[in-house]
């Protein structure tokens, strides 16, 4: 069974960066995108970050371009979540994901973490 195990999640302050990341265990494949979304109180679940396992092709949400890199370890089969210049509304639990999914944007991802707490304060 595949499991996610995020970490990493801080308080911050503004303009500040932080990395978290997410291991992964189980089995996986070559075909799986790892992906990133985060909750914040009160607002839909959010896609930030994904990437495919095989090539390394990356996805970002229009808030994270610019801002948030996505990297993957193989060897580690750990990815990560680099954020830099973070706002007050960057604020979430953030969840990594995985799974075979085409579209990378997508929330149907089979596997999920439980979340870790990132807050920003200004």
């Amino acid at each position: 069974q595949v499991r996610l195990f995020e970490s990493g999640g801080d308080s911050v302050q503004a303009g500040g960066s932080l990395t978290i990341a997410c291991a992964v265990s189980g089995r996986t494949f070559s075909s799986y995108t790892m992906a990133w979304f985060r909750q914040a109180p009160g607002k839909d679940h959010e896609f930030v970050a994904a990437i495919r396992w095989t090539g390394g092709n990356t996805y970002y949400a229009d808030s994270a371009r610019g801002r948030f890199t996505i990297s993957l370890d193989n060897a580690k089969s750990t990815f990560y979540l680099q954020m830099a210049g973070l706002k007050v509304e960057d604020t979430a639990v953030y969840y990594c994901a995985t799974a075979p999914v085409i579209n990378p944007t997508t929330d149907k991802y089979a596997h999920w973490g439980q979340g870790t707490q990132v807050t920003v304060s200004s």
